[in-house]
C-alpha cells in the first residue's frame, strides 16, 4: 500500500512485525523480560527494527520475515487454544467416568518431560486465544488446507458454557429446582483472574444461556463494576456486593474467574449450591458436599 503511493521500501520506509506478547495480571513477565519475536518484510527492515527493540527489552529474536513473525504468534495461540480444547474434553471424559479430572492432572504433571499441565474452565476469553486461530483456520482454507485440530479445539471450548449451565441445572434438580426461576449469582465476569477485561469472556456466554432459561442472575467481580448483555433485549447489571449473608440468599452460586480477592472457603461455607469452574490449579480446588466442580 505504501508502495502504491510512491514510496520505496528500504529508501523511504521501513516495515516490520513483532507480535504481541503480554499476560495481563502475570507480575513475572512484562514487556521488559518477554523475548521479542521481530520480522521484516526485508533484511534491512528486520535488522532496524531489532535494533530499536533491542534498547528497550532484554532479549530480541530476529526471524527471517514479517510472515514468520505472525505465524509464530498464531502458533503460540493455537498451542494454547488446542490444549485446552483437550484438557477441556478430558474433564468432560472424567466426569463420566466418574474420575477426579484434576487429581489426574496432578499425576500427569508429575512427569518431567513430555507434558505440560493445562487446566479445564468454563471456555476461552481475551483477545488472542479465542480469535487468532480462527484466522489461522481461515488462512489455511483459502490455500485448500483444513486445520483440523484447531477446528476441533474450537467446537470443543465452544461447548464449554453449555456444559457449566448443564452442570448448574443439574444440580439445582437434584435439590429440587429448575433453573427457571433460581436466583443465581456468577462470581468474576472477567476472561481470567485479577483483571477487569471481560473481552470474549466466556462468563457472558454462561449468564446468556441462564437468561434464556428463566434465571434470575446477579454477578459480583471486583474489577467489574458495571456489565451490559445485548441478549434478548439489553439488559443491565450492576456488581452487587457479597458477604455471608448475601451469599444465603442465592439457589446458586457459579464461580467462573479465579479472583484471587474471593475468600472462596466463606463461599463455600455460606452458598447453598456452588458450581466451580475455575481453570485454576489443584490447590484452588473446593471440596465440599455442596460444590460441583468441573
Amino acid at each position: 500500500m505504501l508502495e502504491e503511493t510512491g514510496f520505496r521500501i528500504d529508501e523511504d520506509f521501513l516495515l516490520a512485525f513483532s507480535p504481541e506478547r503480554v499476560d495481563p495480571g502475570n507480575r513475572q513477565f512484562d514487556t521488559s523480560n518477554i523475548p521479542k519475536v521481530v520480522g521484516g518484510v526485508t533484511s534491512l527492515s528486520t535488522k532496524v527494527a531489532a535494533h530499536a527493540y533491542g534498547k528497550i527489552v532484554g532479549r530480541v529474536h530476529p526471524v527471517s520475515s514479517a510472515r514468520v513473525a505472525e505465524t509464530a504468534k498464531l502458533l503460540e495461540n493455537t498451542f494454547r487454544s488446542v490444549n485446552i480444547g483437550l484438557v477441556n474434553e478430558i474433564a468432560r471424559l472424567c466426569r463420566t467416568l466418574d474420575i477426579d479430572t484434576w487429581e489426574v492432572i496432578e499425576a500427569a504433571a508429575t512427569k518431567p518431560f513430555g507434558f505440560m499441565p493445562f487446566y479445564p474452565g468454563p471456555g476461552l476469553g481475551g483477545h488472542c486465544i479465542p480469535i487468532d486461530p480462527h484466522y489461522l483456520s481461515w488462512k489455511a482454507r483459502l490455500q485448500g488446507f483444513e486445520a483440523r485440530f484447531i477446528d476441533l479445539a474450537e467446537e470443543v471450548n465452544s461447548q464449554m458454557p453449555d456444559f457449566v449451565v448443564q452442570l448448574a441445572g443439574d444440580a439445582l434438580n437434584d435439590r429440587g429446582k429448575p433453573i427457571k426461576g433460581s436466583r443465581i449469582l456468577m462470581l468474576g465476569v472477567a476472561y481470567k483472574s485479577d483483571v477487569s477485561d471481560i473481552r470474549e469472556s466466556p462468563a457472558l456466554a454462561v449468564m446468556e444461556k441462564l437468561i434464556k432459561k428463566g434465571a434470575v442472575l446477579d454477578y459480583n467481580d471486583p474489577y467489574v463494576d458495571t456489565l451490559t448483555l445485548d441478549y434478548m433485549g439489553r439488559k443491565e447489571f450492576k456488581n452487587v456486593p457479597i458477604d455471608a449473608q448475601a451469599l444465603r440468599t442465592y439457589d446458586c452460586v457459579v464461580i467462573t474467574t479465579n479472583h484471587k480477592d474471593y475468600d472462596y472457603q466463606e463461599i463455600v461455607d455460606n452458598a447453598p449450591l456452588v458450581i466451580d469452574t475455575r481453570n485454576a490449579t489443584r490447590s484452588a480446588v473446593l471440596k465440599d458436599g455442596n460444590v460441583v466442580r468441573l
